[in-house]
């Protein structure tokens, strides 16, 4: 997908630095995923507690039986 965007120039000169990157491109994707994984890494944490477990689930049995 073709797009213009009026980007920072600094800002993009530091991923470029930080990342060795070489291309805007690169950073712009770059940072694109890592919004997107940053993001999806927030949802997983927010079902912390969610989940219910079985009181009567023994781990110590289970390690014995492998």
């Amino acid at each position: 997908m073709a797009s213009n965007l009026k980007l920072d120039d600094a800002l993009v000169a530091q991923v470029l630095s930080i990342s060795g990157l070489g291309t805007k491109r690169e950073a712009v994707n770059l940072a694109l995923s890592e919004y997107v994984r940053r993001h999806q890494q927030l949802e997983i944490l927010g079902l912390a507690g969610t989940i219910d477990y079985d009181p009567a689930y023994d781990y110590k049995a289970a390690r014995q039986t492998r």
